[in-house]
């Protein structure tokens, strides 16, 4: 049985109208332990896609996920051409997710979805 996973996925991280990346933005203020839990998470992402699981991804709702490294939430969601896209992140500090993170996730998607139309 062939456990190699096929062609790797892209990430980006969302760019809001002005060109500007708050996910890279909150991503590069973290510590640098914090960074590199993040780049490993999002580098298994990359290699094993929409069939890496628990623990590293949750499922939000509707089109959107959450990957978890260390302390911290990236929203992302399967867009076309095998890429991700980061929408938004935020460190975790309670036990549920805000609704106010999902939902700040969902108009950036939404947004996305929009613009390239």
């Amino acid at each position: 049985m062939d456990t190699q996973p096929s062609a790797s996925w892209t990430i980006e991280y969302y760019t809001d109208a002005h060109g500007k990346s708050p996910v890279e933005k909150f991503i590069n203020g973290l510590p640098a332990k914090d960074q590199v839990a993040i780049a490993r998470t999002l580098s298994l992402l990359e290699e094993f896609g929409v069939k890496l699981g628990s623990p590293y991804v949750a499922h939000i709702e509707g089109k959107l996920w959450e990957l978890r490294p260390r302390g911290v939430r990236l929203f992302y969601f399967a867009y076309t051409g095998r890429r991700f896209v980061i929408l938004h992140a935020f460190r975790k500090t309670s036990r549920k997710t805000p609704r106010k993170h999902i939902g700040t996730a969902q108009r950036r998607m939404v947004e996305l979805l929009e613009r390239e139309r």
